[in-house]
């Protein structure tokens, strides 16, 4: 039986629309109201979102929450989030691409906190409702680039703490972490300066450059972690995944840095710089790495 022109079109569209709705879907990780926000406050455009990727067969149990990176002054959410997750479906991973609170403190009572806020709310979201969204929640990580990888290595060393009120113990804890290019550390000479003052500034405290050094949060049960970092990168310079290797080091944590001469900042899942794939490299370390 033939079908006709219109019913051709509309076949077409159906699948584009199934294939849109397994591709992604906004999940409501804030069930009861956005935490740390002032009252009578118009968020605009800043309100925290969650997406769940959803490969149409699961291979795999590790499911990755990702954080795209951005200054704290935007999330680059693009090729930095959703990308990384439409790769990781193809490959039969799950995952969620969290867009976080930029710190303004016109909108929140503690600007310093609404990232890991966002952060620790959407982990615990995957542990507890993962399975309702069709996804096989094995081990959760976390994968953060630049900035987000500032906050991803805040979500691997500040699990002690919960930011979100009370919790049941070792929900917040990553299994495993993945930082490419991240911001680590709050010291002048090494830190990216736009992050720290959009995350603690203008003005700053010692105890927050202290507190938001990760590389000095690490402790043994600190998460095995993959870092992805070229030595060229002149806004985050390498000296931080660096600083954090010695500290996972020190405390015999696995861990690997995938190391490029050349990259930049910035490059997301592909380096035209030079060759290598450190996502592909990434994913064979964490399925043969005992986390």
């Amino acid at each position: 039986m033939w079908l006709t022109r219109c019913e051709c079109i509309f076949l077409f569209f159906s699948i584009i629309m199934i294939q849109s709705a397994i591709a992604q879907e906004k999940v409501n990780f804030y069930p009861n109201g956005i935490l740390n926000a002032r009252e009578n406050v118009d968020l605009r455009d800043n309100v925290p979102e969650l997406y769940c990727y959803k490969p149409v067969n699961q291979i795999h149990s590790k499911v990755f929450l990702i954080i795209p990176g951005g200054g704290y002054s935007r999330v680059a959410i693009a090729h930095e989030g959703h990308d990384v997750a439409k790769r990781l479906q193809k490959l039969g991973y799950a995952s969620y691409v969290l867009r976080y609170r930029l710190p303004t403190d016109s909108q929140m009572i503690d600007k310093r906190i609404a990232p890991i806020q966002d952060a620790q709310m959407a982990i615990t979201y995957i542990r507890r409702n993962g399975e309702s969204d069709g996804v096989n929640v094995g081990q959760v990580g976390v994968l953060g680039f630049s900035a987000g990888g500032h906050l991803a290595s805040t979500l691997s060393t500040h699990f002690g703490i919960s930011y979100i009120g009370p919790i049941e113990d070792g929900i917040l804890r990553p299994d495993f972490s993945v930082l490419v290019y991240p911001v680590i550390t709050m010291l002048d000479s090494i830190t990216h300066q736009g992050s720290k003052r959009n995350l603690i500034g203008p003005l700053f405290e010692e105890s927050d450059v202290a507190r938001f050094s990760n590389e000095s949060q690490v402790n043994r049960d600190t998460p095995s972690t993959y870092l992805v970092h070229a030595e060229d990168d002149v806004v985050v310079p390498i000296a931080n995944s660096l600083l954090y290797k010695k500290a996972l080091d020190l405390y015999r944590i696995p861990n690997e840095l995938y190391q490029y001469k050349f990259g930049g900042h910035g490059f997301g899942l592909t380096n035209k710089k030079e060759d290598g794939d450190w996502f592909g490299d990434m994913l064979e370390w964490l399925e043969k790495k005992s986390l």
